[in-house]
């Protein structure tokens, strides 16, 4: 079946990096995301984000980033958040910006799909998240992190690049980190163990986008896989690790558009290997 979940490019609209550490939170009280209300259209939150020192084009894709039908399946539906509410506190974000309405703080909270790609799967954000909760429903995040940051992968850039001419011959389940010559040809290829560890993660099809994630959704797109700017990332035996980069595939239709590099294991011949 067509999956209907929305699915968008991932623009960092905001950096989170270490000069954010100070706003690093957690969501305290799951309860608060029942009363969450879009921020697309809320000018309230619109004012906040640029008192906050967000530029124009920042601003314009929180808005955009707001609308509660994004949200993962996990958190979407009342039951499914009663169901995960122990799991949300587990969300790593950061609050962005702040406001007053009526007599209640509220925080502008950001909810990074890069660095939550560890939660469970129906937890897991497709695009960056923003929504407007109570200040009371959050906790200062406690450091140290437990959970280590998710590898962007390895790169690609001097790599030789591949064209799939025979896109069928995909391994969608392959366990590339059980297979020990596979781990020994991407450690012969300069990865570290934190980048093999992003490509056994983002090399099966629960892990692609929602327009390739499964046979009967993947199977009419079979020839656009063709266009897929792509690169070899190693090589054993009668198979081949394929990269394609997110930053290389923003032209490819919505659903078959990587949001961070994604990985997939092909039959060696099924590939056309250029010369750099």
């Amino acid at each position: 079946m067509i999956s209907t979940r929305p699915t968008l490019l991932l623009v960092s609209a905001l950096a989170f990096g270490a000069c954010h550490a100070q706003n690093a939170v957690r969501i305290a009280d799951a309860s608060a995301l029942v009363n969450v209300t879009t921020v697309q259209d809320d000018h309230v939150v619109e004012a906040a984000l640029a008192a906050a020192g967000s530029s124009e084009i920042e601003t314009r894709a929180v808005m955009a980033s707001g609308n509660k039908m994004l949200w993962p399946a996990g958190i979407r539906g009342d039951s499914a958040r009663s169901a995960n509410a122990a799991f949300i506190q587990d969300y790593r974000c950061f609050r962005v910006g702040t406001f007053p309405r009526d007599s209640t703080m509220m925080a502008i909270v950001a909810i990074p799909a890069l660095e939550n790609m560890d939660m469970p799967e129906a937890m897991r954000p497709d695009s960056d998240l923003y929504m407007v909760l109570p200040e009371r429903a959050l906790r200062a995040a406690a450091p140290p992190r437990l959970r280590p940051l998710v590898s962007k992968g390895p790169s690609w850039e001097n790599r030789a690049k591949v064209k799939i001419q025979k896109p069928e011959a995909v391994y969608a389940a392959y366990n590339i980190g059980a297979d020990s010559a596979a781990v020994k040809a991407m450690e012969s290829a300069g990865m570290s163990k934190a980048e093999i560890a992003a490509v056994v993660f983002r090399s099966t099809e629960r892990n692609w986008p929602d327009g390739i994630d499964s046979f009967e959704e993947r199977w009419p797109e079979l020839s656009m896989f063709k266009k897929y700017r792509a690169y070899l990332g190693a090589k054993w035996g009668n198979k081949a690790l394929v990269i394609v980069p997110v930053q290389e595939n923003q032209k490819m239709p919505a659903l078959m558009r990587p949001f961070v590099d994604m990985y997939f294991v092909y039959d060696a011949d099924a590939l056309l290997v250029k010369a750099n």
